[in-house]
């Protein structure tokens, strides 16, 4: 409950959504974030659980992309990439970590 109001007092950039949360879970927490908002924010689901299914309930809800746990580096990079104009950075194993100057 905590994270839906907190999205509904504060315009944030996208919105990272667990969807296994004590309480109420990320599918009943996205609904409620979409219907108490203006405009459109994504909203990406983090699950241990990356079966079909899983993916399918978070779209029925309103979550724009998933990613499954443990988060590949890469992965996470190329989700935000496509929802927020972040520099292209991407840190492989055994590099150097860069930094967009």
């Amino acid at each position: 409950m905590e994270a839906v109001e907190k999205c509904l007092e504060r315009k944030y950039s996208a919105i990272l959504m667990d969807c296994q949360m004590p309480g109420m879970d990320g599918f009943e927490a996205t609904r409620r974030i979409r219907a108490g908002i203006r405009g459109r924010v994504p909203i990406i689901a983090l699950t241990a659980a990356a079966g079909g299914s899983d993916r399918k309930l978070a779209m029925d809800a309103g979550m724009d992309d998933f990613l499954s746990k443990p988060l590949v580096r890469r992965e996470f990079a190329e989700v935000l990439g496509r929802w927020l104009e972040v520099p292209r950075v991407i840190q492989t194993a055994g590099s150097q970590e860069n930094h967009p100057t």
